[in-house]
Formats: C-alpha cells, sequence, structure tokens
C-alpha cells in the first residue's frame, strides 16, 4: 500500500470513530433518569457490650468491647484528656474487639476511646480511664473490690454496688475480682450481659476484672466445652503476661500487682487432688513469688456453715484437705471465696483441713478480733511469704442474695447473713479489709500486719475502786498493769448492775486516778476501766460502784443564829444547846435560845 493510500485510511478510520462518539453523545438521556442520583447508606456502628478491661500489667492493658455491625478496630489514648494522639488499630472486622494497648508507663492514667479507624464510638471524657499496673514488688496504696456470686441481675446486686460506689468515691478502684457465679442460672452469654455488663458499666471501664469460675458460671457441669461463653468473654493470662507462672490454661491463673501476688484457682471443673496439674502448678507459682502479700481466690469455701457446708460437702472438703496445705506452705495471707451466700470471716489460723469438730484453739494464730480498736490487728512476723504464720478466711458470697445456714463454723471469728461486697486497702506492709453492707454499713473490718511485730495491747488496769466524794462527785482509783499504754478509757452507767456502758472520760499514760464531778445526788453509778495503745484495747477492769451521797459530809460547826451541817439547810439550834463563851482567865456558860426567841 503506498504511504497515501495509509494516509487515507488512517483518516476515514478515525473518522467513523468520531462518528460513532458524536452519535453518542447525541443520545438525549430522559429528564426523570437525568435527576436520579446513586445514594450511598452509611451504617454507625453502636457499642452492646462494654468496654471493658482486662489482663492489665505495668506496660499494658487490653480493651474489649462488642459493637451490632462488624468493623475493624481502633483505641486512642492519651494522659490528658481530649488529646488522644496514640493509636492502636486491629484491621480484623468483627463485632468482637479485643485491642492490646502496649508500650505504656506503669502506674499511669490514661484517658482512652474507642471504635474503628473511620469513627469513634465512644470515650475521650474523664469517665473512660484506665490506669495502668505498678511495676511488680513496689508499694502504694491499693483499693480492691471484691464481690462474690453478684450473677443474680437483681436489685440485691444493684444495692451492693450502689453501697461500693458511694464508698469508694473518688478513690480509684486498682482492680476488682469476681469470686464466681458470675451470672444466674447458667452462665449463658445474655446472662452475662444482665448480670455482669449492664450491671457494671463504669466499673468494667476503669478498672480490670479478673474474675474465677463458679458452678452456675458451667452450667453446673464440670466439663464444660471450650467455647463457654466465660472463656470467650475473658482474656485471662496463660503464660504468666502479667507476672507469676504460666499455667496454660485461662481456668487458673496468677498475676502481680505491685507486692500483691494473686492466685485464681478454679474449684469447679479442673482437678483438686494434691497431685494434679492445678495443685502442681500451684506449689511452682508460690515458690517462684517474693512479692509481700499473697492472696489466693476461688468459688467453694474450704470452711464454710451457711446455705453449704464444708464438712458434708465433698468439693469444699477436697479444696480444704488438699489445696490449704499447699498455700499455708507458701505463706497465703487472704483466702476470698463464694458459693454460700453469706458472710463469714475466720480468726488468723493455720493447720485445719479436717471437719469443723476437729478445730482446736491451737489452730488460732490469733483469736482477737484483727481490729486495730478492739484485740488489736493480726500480725505476721514474716515481711513476704512466711510459711504457716496464719491466713484470714473470708466467704463473701453475699453480692446477690442471702440464703442463711447455722453459721457457726469455729474457725469463724464472724458469720453475717448480709448482703455486702468486701474492699481491700493494701498499703506496704498493712491490709486493711471491711465487709461492706448494702446499706452502706461496715459490719466487720479487720487488719493484718505484716514484716513488724504489732504493738502488744496493753494489760487491763485492776482493782478500780470508786469513792464517793459529795453529793456530785465520785472518784475512782486504779492499779496500772501495763508498761506499754496510750492512755485508760474511763465508762460510766447508772444503776449497780447497769450493762449500757458508756465512755465519759480519757486520761493518759500512767495516771491512776479520775474524779467524775456533776454527778446527781444520792444516786448509783457504775463504773469501769481500759488501756489502750495503738495495738487495740485491752479488756475491761472489773466494775466499781458507789453512790453520791445525800447530803455534805458534816463541817465544823458555826457559831450564829442556826446551826449548819454542810448542806444546803440549816437547822436551827435546840434550845438546851451549850454555849461557852471565854472571857479573860475565865469561861461562862451562856444560856442557848432557839433561832428568833424573844
Amino acid at each position: 500500500m503506498s504511504f497515501v493510500r495509509k494516509i487515507k485510511s488512517l483518516v476515514y478510520a478515525n473518522s467513523l470513530a468520531l462518528a460513532f462518539i458524536l452519535a453518542i453523545a447525541s443520545i438525549v438521556v430522559p429528564a426523570p433518569l437525568a435527576a436520579c442520583s446513586i445514594r450511598t447508606q452509611v451504617v454507625s456502628a453502636s457499642i452492646t457490650r462494654g468496654p471493658y478491661l482486662q489482663m492489665g500489667t505495668p506496660n499494658s492493658t487490653i480493651v474489649r468491647w462488642r459493637t451490632n455491625i462488624a468493623t475493624n478496630s481502633r483505641v486512642s489514648v492519651g494522659t490528658t484528656q481530649g488529646s488522644l494522639t496514640t493509636n492502636f488499630d486491629d484491621p480484623t472486622v468483627t463485632t468482637e474487639h479485643e485491642v492490646v494497648v502496649s508500650n505504656l508507663s506503669p502506674a499511669t492514667k490514661y484517658f482512652y476511646s474507642i471504635g474503628s479507624t473511620s469513627q469513634m464510638i465512644a470515650g475521650n471524657d474523664a469517665t473512660y480511664y484506665f490506669v495502668t499496673s505498678p511495676n511488680a514488688g513496689s508499694s502504694i496504696a491499693i483499693r480492691i473490690w471484691v464481690i462474690g456470686d453478684s450473677g443474680t441481675a437483681n436489685a440485691n446486686a444493684q444495692a451492693v454496688r450502689n453501697a461500693y460506689l458511694n464508698f469508694t468515691g473518688t478513690t480509684h478502684t486498682n482492680l476488682w475480682l469476681m469470686l464466681g457465679d458470675n451470672a444466674y442460672e447458667n452462665g449463658t452469654d445474655s446472662e452475662y450481659q444482665a448480670a455482669v455488663f449492664d450491671m457494671y458499666p463504669t466499673m468494667l471501664r476503669k478498672s480490670v476484672l479478673w474474675p474465677a469460675l463458679g458452678n452456675h458460671d458451667t452450667a453446673q457441669t464440670s466439663n464444660p466445652p471450650a467455647g463457654l461463653p466465660y472463656f470467650a468473654m475473658f482474656t485471662l493470662p496463660t503464660g504468666a503476661q502479667a507476672g507469676g507462672m504460666a499455667s496454660g490454661t485461662e481456668k487458673y491463673y496468677s498475676f502481680d500487682y505491685g507486692n500483691i501476688h494473686f492466685i485464681c484457682l478454679d474449684s469447679m471443673t479442673s482437678d483438686r487432688s494434691p497431685n494434679g496439674p492445678m495443685a502442681t502448678w500451684l506449689r511452682a507459682d508460690l515458690v517462684s513469688s517474693t512479692r509481700q502479700w499473697t492472696i489466693a481466690y476461688w468459688h467453694h469455701p474450704p470452711y464454710s456453715k451457711g446455705s453449704h457446708d464444708s464438712d458434708t460437702d465433698p468439693i469444699l472438703a477436697a479444696m480444704r484437705q488438699n489445696i490449704l496445705p499447699i498455700l499455708e506452705d507458701g505463706g497465703v495471707d487472704l483466702v476470698l471465696t463464694g458459693h454460700s451466700h453469706s458472710y463469714e470471716r475466720s480468726f488468723l489460723i493455720d493447720g485445719h483441713y479436717g471437719v469443723s469438730s476437729t478445730f482446736t484453739m491451737a489452730m488460732k494464730k490469733d483469736g482477737g478480733s484483727g481490729r486495730p480498736d478492739g484485740s488489736g490487728a493480726y500480725s505476721k512476723s514474716t515481711s513476704g511469704p512466711g510459711q504457716h504464720e496464719g491466713a484470714v478466711y473470708a466467704v463473701a458470697g453475699s453480692s446477690g442474695q442471702i440464703s442463711g445456714g447455722t453459721l457457726n463454723h469455729p474457725a469463724m471469728f464472724i458469720s453475717l447473713n448480709n448482703l455486702g461486697s468486701m474492699v481491700l486497702d493494701i498499703n506496704g506492709n498493712t491490709l486493711d479489709a471491711k465487709f461492706l453492707r448494702e446499706n452502706g454499713v461496715v459490719a466487720d473490718y479487720f487488719r493484718v500486719v505484716k514484716g513488724t511485730v504489732a504493738p502488744a495491747i496493753p494489760a487491763p488496769p485492776s482493782n478500780l475502786v470508786a469513792s464517793t466524794a459529795s453529793t456530785t462527785q465520785i472518784n475512782l482509783s486504779w492499779m496500772d498493769n501495763s508498761g506499754n499504754e496510750t492512755g485508760f478509757r474511763i465508762e460510766r452507767c447508772t444503776s449497780p448492775n447497769c450493762t449500757n456502758f458508756t465512755q465519759i472520760a480519757e486520761v493518759g499514760a500512767n495516771v491512776r486516778s479520775f474524779s467524775d464531778n456533776g454527778l446527781v445526788k444520792n444516786t448509783a453509778y457504775s463504773y469501769r476501766a481500759s488501756a489502750f495503745n495503738a495495738a487495740g484495747s485491752s479488756g475491761f477492769s472489773t466494775v466499781a460502784s458507789a453512790r453520791t451521797s445525800n447530803k455534805q459530809p458534816r463541817g465544823k460547826f458555826r457559831l450564829a443564829s442556826t446551826l449548819s451541817t454542810g448542806d444546803d439547810e440549816l437547822t436551827p439550834l435546840p434550845q438546851s444547846f451549850p454555849i461557852f463563851r471565854t472571857v479573860v482567865g475565865a469561861e461562862t456558860k451562856l444560856p442557848a435560845k432557839r433561832s428568833g426567841a424573844k
């Protein structure tokens, strides 16, 4: 083909293409279609569960939540509210969001928000924050909330929750424990939604929760499926991510928080034999820990006479016989359980592994109340784990209901059929525990001091004597039998055999007497005295009684038209009363006249 023909062919082809384009362009689009536009509906995600915090460490925290539609995940954090400059993203599209927030500083408050890479759903305000754990071994003030058998999702659980929120106020809850039976009746996902996620939303998003398994969390089976809702909704350490020894299972685990080592055991589904996997792991975990405090918790109590009897229930007996010797060998300080719907709290005890009838006084390391203002705090001489120095055992299974029982186990200092929860405050070598009722009343409390011997409680005074001084005063004296008292407290009641004593005075050390003034004449009063110091108060002295006089004691007569007897009234002189007058060198007897005689 010649060059000219090629040019013509190209021109022709291009002309056809141009004609086709012009033809297409000439098509008239009907007006209704031209007015239409394509609209894309954007569906926003919303939260249906959470957020809630899991597996806190000094440098990381896991944030979990659930959404109504599947999205990717983002958590934004910062140490200043409103300035959340660091993002943690997970590209997985899901409704079950779980984000590890890492590279954090210990014991630091972080504000946060949650959502997706395209949408912030919640947070970035004053109520969305967490505080990272302190470095392992560090000693700071720590507050812990403990609830057991709380899963009733009713007014009882609400009252217990509200009482704690009112009690703690602005004091941050560093962590909280659930002792099992967290959601009745069978631990389903919907039951957990009502009993946990809808019941404690503000606690869940600010404080890390560490739960234990109960029988109602597994629908009463000791062999639950791997897809049990409990395992699906909680992220618990299997590989010592938060300290302690790797357990390889979420059924039982350990973690550290500051100077406290926590051990969560599984009394429901794991082998409870003394040489089974859980017991073997427990021995190794205790040996590896050097923390100052050891707190263990699980569901079934080793000692109880509440709605369950530890003498007859085989699960309770197995935990007592097989697990307690290991814990006490490892220096456990406090054991927390639920299951019985009551509150029962022991003395400081050790070595009781049989039924209740085998409990002896020798098993009490301290048979007092543990109350600083009573018989004194419980004292343990070793700063860290000390073998067989005693532990306090508490059943705290009344956070959702109460079920009574004989409540008379001899190991218990106190047993109460009341709703409530426990509050633990640990600061250095001192642990303070309280049972907080649903009405806000602190119904029990005790203290444990470690590493130093607590000061001894002073001996009570003796030989208390009460003596009448006047119509308005009684004097007291006693023998000081102690050399370490801070002072003495004096109590009084009215009548010789009264029992409703109230404190009327407090005097200093080495004082051995007291005058009680402003009394009513011719009235009987009874008194007792006690010595006190920082360790607590002694017992009381014996009771001493005295009666104020009806009249003042007789004094010297004075010459007048009437005779004074020292009382407020004057007695007229009798007619025959002899009166003498002394004259220089002689004494003359004068006749006496009655007052007013002529």
